[in-house]
């Protein structure tokens, strides 16, 4: 197969080499209309073809696009790319509208071809460690489970609005934070399969001087912090928390809570619990992720604990199922990155759908949209349309 990178921006460079050497990857396109940061992603990847315009990547030979542009440019690059018979992997959020999800699930539906949303938190060590417990019965039935995104604007935000808008970088930077719910929605949801059926949203009325959450801004949001209360399908309840004004070193994190064990996890400490008091299960060591760099022999296995050794990784990641052409690539997001092209490109060589599939983008995504609507309207509790799940 063959694959077209639309945007190769400050993200995207992390997911060229990932793309590249996947051995079931023949070929890389990269795609900008910066020309300037086209040629110097060429240069430093070392990859020759390039394209100017997503209408252009559309109409070559590749047979998927991946889309790492600015967030509100996703949903409608994703569909078009979709019409044009490519399959598409989507940096979050997959859309901002329910309008815009709507039509890329109608038109994967249509067309059979494969979506997938790069939600790194799938993969990040707690989602995984909770979903094994979650299988084998550990949790008994779920009672309640928080999450939440903590990233204040002086932790990079301000650097990374500039490079994706330009001039006009402000009036972008106030979009609401529920409208970038998926890192903490998908901890849930792909832990339990259940999913938001009502939601109440209470918004954060900034003040800062910086003036990015104002009524003047593209989106017309005043709330620098969101808060989403969740009924969930199978009868539990979820809090959501999406900050970008806080006092903290920031964060995505989950703690969930069941009738027969419970996963706790707050700043750098992760715990296991049951009824019995005075007892629990440290997991530090088990789910944090190295960053050290092993020196590997490529030419032959080299191995530690019964796996390859790899980069950034947790005891909890399956990196047996990773080719051995990643083993010295670097990794991101808690060890998500490679898992998450190696998913989509196994997806599409084996003719399956991948655990982000469209159907799923739209469950972590749709409850914060309505939640930032109830947040304007005081709290007040509102339905969230379903979309259905993957056959």
């Amino acid at each position: 197969m063959k694959v077209g990178i639309c945007g190769t921006g400050s993200f995207s460079k992390n997911f060229i080499p990932l793309f590249k050497h996947h051995p079931e990857v023949d070929g890389v396109v990269l795609c900008d209309l910066d020309e300037e940061k086209l040629k110097v992603s060429a240069e430093q990847h070392e990859i020759r073809e390039t394209c100017d315009s997503l209408d252009a990547l559309c109409k070559s030979s590749v047979d998927a696009i991946a889309i790492f542009t600015q967030n509100d440019r996703h949903g409608p690059q994703a569909l078009q790319s979709l019409e044009a018979g490519k399959h598409v992997y989507s940096a979050v959020p997959s859309a901002i509208t329910v309008e815009e999800i709507t039509a890329l699930v109608r038109k994967v539906e249509e067309t059979g071809l494969t979506y997938q949303i790069g939600e790194t938190s799938y993969y990040y060590p707690d989602a995984i460690y909770c979903r094994n417990r979650f299988r084998s019965g550990d949790f008994g039935r779920v009672v309640f489970a928080e999450a939440q995104y903590f990233h204040d604007f002086d932790h990079g935000l301000y650097e990374v609005k500039q490079w994706r808008f330009g001039k006009d970088w402000k009036q972008h930077a106030g979009i609401p934070p529920m409208f970038y719910p998926t890192h903490s929605t998908s901890l849930v949801v792909s832990v339990t399969g259940a999913y938001a059926t009502q939601v109440s949203g209470m918004g954060f009325v900034d003040n800062h001087e910086d003036g990015l959450f104002t009524e003047s801004n593209a989106y017309q949001n005043t709330f620098s912090n969101e808060t989403m209360l969740c009924r969930m399908s199978d009868g539990s309840s979820a809090r959501i928390n999406e900050f970008r004004r806080i006092g903290h070193p920031g964060e995505v994190s989950l703690s969930m809570f069941g009738t027969a064990g419970c996963y706790e996890e707050q700043y750098d400490s992760q715990i296991w619990v049951t009824r019995e008091r005075g007892k629990f299960e440290q997991l530090n060591d088990l789910l944090n992720c190295t960053t050290d760099e092993t020196p590997v022999d490529a030419d032959a296995d080299s191995v530690v604990g019964g796996d390859w050794t790899y980069r950034g990784e947790s005891k909890v990641h399956p990196v047996h199922e990773l080719p051995r052409e990643y083993m010295k690539l670097n990794n991101g997001h808690k060890g998500s990155h490679k898992f998450l092209v190696h998913e989509f490109v196994s997806a599409l060589i084996n003719d399956t759908i991948p655990n982000n599939n469209v159907w799923q983008a739209a469950r972590y995504l749709i409850p914060g949209l309505i939640a930032h609507e109830s947040a304007k309207q005081g709290g007040v509790l509102m339905e969230v349309p379903d979309l259905g799940a993957a056959p």
